[in-house]
């Protein structure tokens, strides 16, 4: 098969001298064939005229005896033959197992011996023989070793190989060549002996090729992928250093190009650069044009400890990510964003049960007031101690409750918890003034269930006054929202609860909006507040950012709400918010997230300091 990609592994496996299992057979249980020894003059024509190649070897190895079809078999003077060693003449020494079995046979320990053979016949051409050596007779010693030319059978079979491992339509090696190939890259003999004892693999998909096959059919999509084919087998040839990549069609507009012996990420950058550039080049295909991209996943690694499964895998991630992250692009394979995705996916198998072992916990930060330094409020933070991995915060999963719904049995369970909480808090403090707690709401909540119906029973199963809970909702999700939303934050806010937007400034901004929403109170991002002067007196302070913050407090308080700032850190942030007129504080100048117990003892200082 020269000429093709799949290079010389075929070869490698058909030049290996074997015996076939089950062709060597001990003489134990059994009795020898009787093979008429070519002795007598009866039999001696018979030898001589047979078309079948033969020769009589004695128990030395020593051919006494050869007709004249084994002579020309092997190209070789029939008298030449006689005297010659056996093993010699079709290559039985050459590997050690059949080596044994023969000298076994001459001894008279094995009954039959058949191997096949890769001969080289002087006129230059290569010969495959089966070669079979059986016992004659006790009383004529020796043996009778016959070869038949298979080499006709051996052309065929290796045709049939060819056609059942490569694709039909760019003759590329297929998924099953490939993974003949990357198997034996991987084994440990391959690497070990010689070479760098790495591997690498780009791993390429085309960017919108089933919208070829709807539009123009899949004829042109098939030229489409033959041209491909072409070009990335030029890349490989040309980018070839310590040997040409393996370039194979897994399926579909799927293709993988192996690097035996990377030199490193380097070597396979170039690569996946050089095929990215060839790609994007304009086919002319039977008069048409047409221009393609491709995502390239790009993987490089040591050989050892690694498996096919193993490395299929990492490419498999590595181009969805190239896809995910805008395609026309390559992307090298990064263990840090696999392992977070690998504990993104865990998270997300165990996150619905994970609620009904009670995993999850409640947090609470104090909101204080600007002026008076008294906790007006706290916001409830959940956590999931996880027994995997440890206590995660909610930016590590919440994501993921939205994207398979748990949101919604997840926040009831916040509402419940922390409405109880806060409603235990003015038990135990009767005679303090009362404070709110502050729920996130998730949009999705609002689409999959009936919100104000929950909020309505959690108020009454709880007993917690109305004007006593407060729902954050982000901006993003109600600026230009309408419908069922807006209608639920109504419904919310004519029964008493107070409405927030969350992280206000980092998404629409529609002022205009705001004013018909029935929102009362905003909470800044802490971006904006950030940027105000720091306690380090040599840290300058964002002229721009007090502007905007003091502008957006002004127009609130025209409109009749409250605001809150995110992330105050120092006394100089919260001395210049009180300046301008900020309602309310948090951040950890007050006072990190903390358990209720901690909140309690809050309640009964003078004055909010850092717990």
């Amino acid at each position: 098969m020269s000429g093709t990609s799949e290079g010389p592994a075929p070869a490698t496996e058909l030049d290996r001298p074997t015996v076939t299992e089950g062709e060597i057979i001990t003489s134990a249980g059994t009795d020898p064939p009787v093979l008429c020894s070519p002795s007598p003059p009866s039999y001696r024509s018979v030898f001589t005229a047979a078309p079948l190649a033969m020769a009589v070897v004695d128990r030395e190895g020593t051919v006494t005896g050869a007709n004249a079809a084994l002579a020309g078999l092997l190209g070789r003077d029939p008298d030449s033959l006689t005297g010659a060693v056996a093993a010699d003449l079709v290559d039985l020494a050459s590997d050690a197992r059949t080596w044994h079995a023969y000298r076994e046979m001459l001894r008279g320990r094995r009954a039959r011996l058949r191997c096949t053979r890769r001969l080289k016949h002087p006129e230059g051409h290569v010969l495959w023989v089966r070669v079979t050596v059986a016992p004659l007779p006790a009383d004529h010693g020796g043996v009778l070793l016959s070869v038949a030319d298979i080499s006709d059978h051996r052309e065929l079979q290796e045709r049939l190989r060819h056609l059942r491992m490569h694709d039909p339509v760019t003759r590329l090696p297929n998924r099953t060549l490939f993974f003949e190939r990357l198997t034996a890259a991987l084994d440990a003999e391959s690497y070990e002996e010689s070479g760098t004892g790495r591997i690498g693999l780009c791993y390429l998909d085309l960017d919108g090729f089933k919208a070829v096959n709807d539009t123009l059919g899949h004829r042109v999509g098939d030229q489409l992928l033959a041209a491909v084919a072409e070009r990335l087998r030029q890349c490989a040839e040309n980018a070839a250093r310590t040997g040409t990549p393996l370039v194979a069609r897994l399926g579909g507009d799927e293709f993988a190009l192996l690097v035996e012996d990377s030199t490193g990420t380097e070597q396979l950058a170039d690569l996946a650069e050089s095929l990215l550039d060839a790609i994007q080049a304009p086919f002319d295909l039977s008069g048409r044009r047409l221009s393609v991209s491709a995502s390239i996943g790009v993987v490089e690694r040591h050989a050892a400890g690694t498996t096919p499964t193993a490395l299929m895998q990492a490419a498999d991630t590595t181009l969805y990510w190239a896809k995910a992250d805008g395609k026309s692009r390559w992307t090298l394979f990064d263990p840090e964003r696999n392992a977070h995705r690998v504990t993104r996916q865990a998270l997300a198998s165990t996150l619905r049960p994970a609620i009904d072992r009670g995993e999850f916990a409640l947090e609470y930060q104090p909101l204080v007031g600007m002026e008076d330094d008294r906790v007006h409020g706290v916001e409830a933070l959940i956590r999931w101690h996880h027994p995997r991995f440890g206590t995660l915060t909610p930016n590590r999963f919440i994501s993921l409750a939205e994207e398979d719904g748990s949101i919604v049995p997840l926040g009831r369970w916040v509402l419940r918890t922390a409405c109880r909480q806060a409603r235990d808090w003015h038990v135990e403090h009767p005679d303090g003034p009362p404070i709110f707690v502050s729920v996130n709401v998730a949009v999705r909540q609002v689409w999959d269930s009936d919100l104000v119906a929950d909020v309505a029973d959690t108020l009454e199963q709880t007993g917690l006054a109305p004007q006593l809970l407060q729902l954050e909702l982000t901006e993003s999700a109600v600026m230009g929202s309408s419908g069922r939303p807006i209608q639920a934050l109504k419904a919310l806010s004519d029964m008493g609860v107070r409405i927030a937007i969350d992280d206000f400034g980092t998404g629409y901004s529609n002022l205009a909006y705001l004013s018909r929403l029935p929102v009362s109170v905003l909470k800044l991002d802490g971006s904006f507040v950030r940027g105000f002067q720091l306690e380090d007196r040599a840290a300058k302070a964002s002229a721009a950012d007090e502007v905007i913050v003091e502008a957006m407090v002004q127009l609130a308080h025209r409109l009749g709400l409250t605001v809150t700032a995110e992330c105050v850190e120092t006394s100089a942030q919260a001395t210049r918010l009180r300046r301008i007129g900020c309602d309310t504080g948090q951040g950890w100048l007050y006072s990190r997230p903390v358990s209720p117990d901690r909140i309690s003892e809050l309640l009964v200082q003078a004055g909010v300091g850092n717990p």
